[in-house]
């Protein structure tokens, strides 16, 4: 297990490293005048070329990813050069936001879609007809178009939720909650539907196991075989999809912060990304990486606890 967990670490630490430093160099290469987007269109190119040395945008390319990268394995991801706050600053700001609205979407998604997968591949019938059905749909329909729909319902005609902004857990929890629940139901409708119907086939294929129909001719109880067996045989698969799923989620939030006024990193992502603010966009970037690492590294430890064979994979 030791082993398993240092592989896991140590491909998630490369990982980290290859994505962060691509992304630096696309950047760069990609980036327009910021130092003119810092000044405006009024500044000179005297002025321009002063403000470009002074970002240390005159230094060769890998000197200046060297920097970088030195700052940030010493905690130090620079400061915005349009704001001169600390970069770190920023993102702890906007991460409770983003953070608060993707885990409470898993959270929902991994226990709806579990009872309703579950429900479908025991039953069938009816409810394993309409989660096909649902599935599709909730497929083809994107994020956005849900929000949409959910905000002209309940906020603007309804007048039952809030159409946007976001209320700090600390200050008020149950206005908190509230702020939150278009914005989870707008990324979470896809995710369960999509989940589910993997809960379902992985459900499916463990009922149909030689050692099931052996603790059924035993004559275990169809709900002792069910939680104690059949749901430890799916979960694997189950865990796998819903951690694809939250990478899906940490993507689209950027653009469901911005249908419900959400100050999160997706909002920062935007709104720094449209301004070139480089040292700002590549802590985002860095920091939703390694949240990535992190809940993959504890997906395949909960996979290789429920399943030894995953940890010599």
């Amino acid at each position: 297990m030791f082993s398993f967990i240092v592989r896991r670490i140590v491909s998630g630490v490369v990982a980290l490293f290859v994505v962060s430093s691509l992304t630096f160099f696309l950047l760069y290469f990609s980036a327009t005048s910021v130092a003119r987007n810092i000044l405006g269109e009024s500044a000179t190119q005297a002025q321009v070329h002063q403000k470009e040395i002074e970002l240390g945008l005159d230094q060769p390319l890998v000197g200046r990813y060297l920097h970088w990268l030195g700052g940030v394995l010493h905690g130090d991801f620079g400061v915005s050069w349009f704001t001169s706050r600390s970069v770190v600053g920023s993102i702890f700001d906007r991460l409770p936001v983003t953070l608060s609205l993707v885990l409470v979407t898993i959270a929902i998604v991994a226990i709806v879609a579990t009872l309703v997968g579950v429900a479908a591949a025991v039953r069938r019938g009816w409810i394993d007809r309409l989660l096909q059905i649902v599935s599709i749909a909730g497929s083809a329909i994107p994020q956005f178009v849900i929000a949409i729909i959910v905000v002209t319902i309940f906020a603007i005609k309804l007048h039952w939720l809030p159409a946007t902004g976001y209320v700090p857990l600390g200050g008020n929890p149950g206005g908190w909650a509230v702020s939150l629940v278009l914005p989870v139901v707008a990324l979470a409708i896809s995710a369960v539907a999509s989940t589910a119907q993997q809960v379902r086939s992985a459900t499916i294929n463990v009922l149909s196991k030689d050692y099931v129909r052996t603790l059924r001719s035993r004559g275990l109880a169809p709900r002792e075989i069910l939680f104690r067996h059949v749901l430890r045989g799916a979960a694997p698969a189950g865990m796998t999809v819903l951690s694809l799923q939250f990478i899906v989620m940490l993507g689209g939030v950027v653009v469901i912060e911005q249908i419900f006024a959400l100050p999160g990193m997706g909002f920062l992502a935007l709104q720094s990304t449209i301004q070139g603010d480089m040292p700002v966009l590549m802590g985002v970037v860095v920091y939703i990486v390694l949240i990535v690492v992190i809940v993959n590294l504890l997906v395949d430890l909960a996979v290789g606890w429920l399943n030894p064979k995953a940890r010599v994979s």
